[in-house]
């Protein structure tokens, strides 16, 4: 790795380990008697964002999502190798915060790391799911272009994307878990073991993603010229 790109790697993988972290743990707290609910969890998801987003977006951009790098490749705004690395410490700061909750808890980590794993409700299929997950992620990174990246951005972009993250969860969340982020479904699946439906959270948001650095990143953005 390029020494140029080890602080921003470390960056990245801090800021997608507190999304995890956080994320697992919402949903943990999110059992009847503790009375959390969805838009708990829609907001745990969405601060952590907009703060680490923050935090981070002036040494890395603030990615800390697969997803957002693809489309932002895509959009010509980073190119192939520090795409590589950023997806490398993405998913190693998601692997890293998943099995810090499975230790933390022993035997019942498992499935505390399970239950913290985006998964398809009953009815939603694989085909739906991708669709879903493709849309909430188009327009997590349309905001994040628009927000964060066009030279005429309002430089809200921490809050604008976390605000994005949680109204996304408010609407996907009890289809698919509204993961928008491969690294949020693959560090909890990887240390629970959970691979049901897998290819859902990466095609959906993949593509998603795509196709927003296509229209915003190679259409609507300001022309430097």
């Amino acid at each position: 790795m390029k020494p140029s790109l080890i602080k921003p790697c470390v960056a990245e993988f801090i800021g997608t380990f507190a999304l995890i972290f956080v994320g697992v743990f919402a949903i943990k707290n999110n059992a009847p008697a503790a009375g959390v609910g969805l838009l708990g969890v829609a907001l745990a998801h969405g601060l952590t964002i907009a703060v680490m987003v923050s935090a981070t977006g002036g040494i890395s951009g603030g990615h800390l999502n697969p997803a957002v790098t693809f489309g932002l490749l895509v959009g010509g705004q980073i190119d192939f190798r520090r795409a590589v690395s950023y997806w490398i410490a993405q998913l190693a700061g998601a692997t890293a915060a998943a099995m810090l909750v499975l230790k933390m808890y022993g035997v019942s980590g498992a499935e505390i790391v399970q239950n913290g794993t985006p998964q398809l409700a009953s009815g939603v299929s694989v085909a739906h799911g991708i669709v879903l997950e493709a849309v909430l992620t188009f327009f997590l990174v349309f905001v994040v272009f628009g927000s964060a990246v066009d030279a005429r951005a309002p430089k809200i972009g921490g809050l604008a994307i976390g605000l994005t993250v949680a109204l996304d969860i408010l609407v996907g969340g009890p289809l698919t878990g509204a993961a928008m982020n491969p690294a949020r479904t693959f560090g909890p699946a990887l240390a629970g073991g959970l691979w049901a439906n897998h290819i859902v959270y990466w095609a959906g948001p993949m593509l998603g993603g795509a196709v927003a650095g296509l229209i915003y990143g190679r259409f609507l953005i300001k022309d430097e010229k």
